[in-house]
């Protein structure tokens, strides 16, 4: 047997439990009993669970939760229409001119009639000068959609000077041809 003096145990009480602040005692539901009971409190009685909507047991501790608190989760809870936090807040931009919208579409539409003899390309600098007006509107009115305008303008205009090229490039062929010798004559 080991001595108490070499173990870290002592007989004297003064380690034992310290009696509780409050009359009556802490009394654990796991059914932990204290090693000194107040001799003048009341017997408690059985701690019972706690249950939603009845007063709890006095001997069973309880946790508050704050107001605006999820008592389930304990997470905070937000009025409704707002986020929860640590999400970021989205606000609107402007709103976008609907005329760089328009030059844009017209531009690549001029575009795409390059594809008929080139012809079509003249579409784009429709596109282009829509392109112009919506940058002075959105200047202006503070308005997005400047990108779009700015896209206008560039394709506007570069299918229009292609539109040019194929002019030029269809008239001096077709000078060509008619200055071609005609293989029909017989000389008659």
């Amino acid at each position: 047997m080991t001595d108490p003096q070499q173990s870290g145990y002592s007989s004297d009480p003064s380690w034992q439990a310290q009696p509780p602040a409050q009359p009556g005692g802490y009394q654990d539901p796991g059914g932990y009993q204290p090693m000194y009971q107040d001799p003048t409190a009341q017997a408690a009685a059985p701690a019972q669970p706690y249950q939603p909507g009845y007063p709890a047991d006095p001997g069973y501790p309880t946790q508050a939760y704050p107001a605006g608190t999820d008592p389930i989760s304990g997470q905070p809870v937000m009025a409704p229409g707002y986020p929860p936090a640590g999400y970021p807040v989205v606000t609107p931009g402007p709103s976008t001119n609907g005329l760089s919208i328009a030059a844009m579409v017209v531009a690549i539409v001029g575009a795409l009639g390059l594809c008929g003899y080139g012809l079509g390309g003249y579409l784009g600098a429709v596109g282009a000068i829509m392109g112009h007006v919506a940058s002075k509107q959105i200047r202006e009115r503070g308005e997005g959609g400047a990108g779009f305008a700015k896209a206008g303008i560039i394709v506007g205009w570069i299918s229009t000077a292609i539109a040019v090229l194929a002019t030029i490039a269809i008239v001096i062929f077709f000078v060509w041809l008619a200055n071609q010798p005609s293989s029909y004559d017989t000389g008659y």
